[in-house]
């Protein structure tokens, strides 16, 4: 369709099917990919299984040193969370690379100066302070220094 009249190039584009008010949109350079309501009522499912498979007695062993949960307090609603995340450990500084940033909003409690945290480590629960960092690149890596035991 050539330019004209009847084109918009700041139009919004109409939502993709399925998805309704509060959906997430995420950015990159070159495209944009999002969200809507049902797909984080599945990665809460998600996100439970994991929590669960983290958790058991059983099956954690498959996973501890790779895949952990934290929680922490909600820096507006005051409320607790707790989410499942992968890390990668060195002594006591916990790194947990976020991925798909701009569809998650967590990290952003750890921004600035940060924030305390509980990350259940080798078995028992330690608390620590995290802080959030963006790089030029969009990436986010919230680095967490444990408390000393």
């Amino acid at each position: 369709m050539p330019l004209g009249e009847n084109y918009s190039h700041n139009a919004p584009e109409p939502a993709p099917r399925g998805c309704r008010a509060g959906r997430v949109t995420l950015g990159w350079q070159g495209g944009s990919v999002q969200f809507g309501n049902s797909v984080k009522r599945v990665m809460g499912v998600v996100n439970a299984g994991v929590m669960a498979l983290v958790d058991s007695p059983r099956w954690g062993r498959l996973v501890d040193g790779h895949i952990t949960s934290i929680s922490y307090v909600g820096r507006r609603s005051g409320r607790p969370f707790s989410l499942p995340v992968s890390y990668r450990r060195a002594g006591d500084e916990i790194t947990i690379g976020v991925a798909m940033p701009d569809a998650k909003s967590w990290w952003r409690n750890f921004l600035g100066a940060g924030a305390p945290l509980t990350v259940r480590v080798d078995g028992a629960d330690r608390t620590g302070h995290a802080v959030a960092l963006r790089d030029d690149r969009g990436r986010v890596t919230v680095t967490v220094h444990l408390d000393s035991r």
